[in-house]
């Protein structure tokens, strides 16, 4: 510990003895900090923790690391400490002490640790699998260039350009791209599996995703300490101006970026209001999920009340009508919540503080791990919900012409634009719905909308939806059939072709190479004969 520290450490808390080794304690201490250079060997700095921990039990243990090493965001984020900060400065530990000895946590890391996974994980240069072809490389280099323009896309967006038709056409352009490259991995598919070639989506890495700084600080451990820390940091990201780089068009584009602020903020608020209300009612189990359910009818029509105005008179053919009647008319229909929603697995963790499933490990909520996922969960029912109020405000300004200069942006005040995104939302839904949500269904994913950065980013969770597969039908059952049957014809497949090809080389050069040869040399030997003859 320098000297630095220490001094700060003794000003900050008056009365408190700070030693640098323990033998200088005059009792049990309150506070561990272990401050190391960097962190190479992750197995051997659980082991240090795991002992520390043992011996000082019950005070927290704060790590500080001058740099972190060949370790990534998730080995970080996996060591058993309450405090973790890397490449900090004093005043930041002396704080983040503060937050441990009242009981919280606090994890701060730079945006130069980036997450790892062995799916992402860069390929040494120059290694390439022995079964890469032709056609792979081609699929590699497509997917590369795809990734290299969405980066320089992101980059041109950040900060977004004065020009509002300068970042339509960027956001456009981002959105083709990710479209492209969902298509170019679907349709490869099939020839990936014929010729046994590695996964598509392995092929293509994060490379054009930027790693963006995490600061986590918890006052506390209980569920309302969590649902406030994790509250502060979506309105922070809700307050910007978000960039969709999910590759699907959303009805949220089409409000104005203060009805769409003023929307999540709402439903932010309301989500709050719902929470208290359940931790006081002591609900659990299937009960407090039909309690939730029971309350979104609320949830939605407070957030729509807000985005309209309570008192707010727009004219209407002559006269002044209020808008919020509109927005709110009577027999609107209330989303159909199913029980296998992925908002219902945050209320255990946000109501009565219950460990949450996360990669196959059951986590306390307050985990940093844990509330990253929660902060993901409670950001896609946030902006689920926010793309079908949009929906609903969409089609309420359909014929209010002065109602779309109040709600909705710029570029759909003409009827054809505003038409146009609606008919366009019309068909995103039915593809989702036919062909879309099965091939989730059958593949075991789950795509989540994330607040990150100020963008929405896709998040893709792999689990199991089994009792959600087995209620398809028509269309949709058709399609998991359809999958089924080309993921059994495709070994059969590649059998096929490895044999064609097998008797392709026997015939090329056995057959017609030995015929040629013959060919070759009887009209060698006929033209000896001729030169030789007088």
């Amino acid at each position: 510990m320098d000297l630095a520290l220490r001094q700060l450490l003794t000003e900050r808390f008056p009365g408190a003895v700070v030693c640098r080794e323990p033998d200088g304690l005059p009792r049990h201490p309150d506070l561990v900090i272990l401050s190391l250079a960097s962190a190479s060997d992750s197995d051997g700095l659980r082991e240090q923790l795991e002992r520390l921990q043992e011996r000082w039990r019950p005070a927290p243990l704060l790590l500080h690391l001058d740099a972190a090493g060949r370790m990534g965001r998730d080995g970080l984020l996996a060591l058993p400490v309450q405090g973790l900060l890397v490449a900090a400065e004093p005043e930041a530990l002396v704080e983040a002490a503060t937050t441990l000895l009242a009981g919280g946590r606090d994890v701060r890391l730079p945006a130069s640790v980036g997450a790892t996974s062995r799916s992402t994980a860069p390929r040494p240069q120059g290694s390439r699998p022995a079964s890469t072809g032709l056609a792979r490389r081609l699929l590699d280099s497509a997917l590369q260039q795809i990734e290299t323009d969405l980066a320089l896309i992101s980059r041109l967006l950040d900060p977004p350009p004065s020009s509002r038709l300068l970042r339509l056409l960027l956001e456009g352009r981002c959105r083709e791209l990710l479209m492209a490259r969902d298509w170019v991995r679907w349709l490869w598919a099939p020839m990936a599996m014929a010729w046994g070639a590695d996964d598509p989506d392995a092929a293509s890495t994060a490379s054009g995703a930027e790693v963006t700084a995490l600061a986590i600080r918890l006052p506390g451990r209980d569920a309302g300490s969590i649902w406030q820390s994790l509250r502060q940091r979506l309105e922070a990201a809700s307050r910007e101006e978000l960039i969709n780089n999910t590759g699907q068009l959303l009805a949220l584009e089409g409000l104005h970026p203060g009805r769409r602020m003023d929307l999540l903020e709402a439903l932010l608020e309301q989500l709050d209001g719902v929470l208290t209300r359940l931790r006081a009612d002591g609900l659990r189990g299937e009960e407090l999920e039909l309690r939730w359910q029971a309350l979104q009818g609320e949830v939605q029509d407070a957030a729509l009340r807000r985005v309209a105005g309570a008192y707010v008179r727009l004219p209407r053919e002559g006269a002044l009508e209020p808008v919020a009647p509109r927005l709110l008319r009577p027999g609107r229909p209330v989303p159909d919540l199913s029980p296998w929603s992925p908002s219902l697995r945050m209320l255990g963790p946000l109501v009565r503080s219950e460990p949450l499933l996360v990669d196959g490990q059951l986590l306390p909520p307050d985990d940093p791990r844990a509330l990253l996922h929660l902060e993901s969960l409670v950001s896609d029912w946030m902006l689920r919900t926010a793309e079908g109020l949009s929906g609903e405000i969409l089609a309420a300004c359909g014929d209010w012409p002065e109602l779309r200069r109040y709600l909705l942006a710029r570029e759909l005040l003409a009827t054809r634009s505003l038409e146009r995104l609606r008919n366009r939302l019309n068909n995103r839904d039915r593809w989702f719905g036919l062909i879309e949500r099965p091939l989730q269904l059958y593949e075991s994913r789950r795509d989540l909308l994330c607040l990150q950065a100020g963008a929405i980013q896709p998040l893709r969770l792999t689990e199991a939806r089994d009792q959600e597969l087995r209620q398809l039908r028509g269309l949709p059952l058709l399609v998991t059939l359809a999958l089924e049957a080309r993921d059994a014809i495709a070994p059969q497949l590649r059998a096929l072709l490895r044999r064609v090809g097998d008797v392709l080389v026997v015939l090329l050069t056995q057959v017609i190479g030995r015929g040629i040869g013959l060919i070759g040399r009887g009209i060698l030997q006929g033209m000896g004969r001729s030169l030789s003859r007088p």
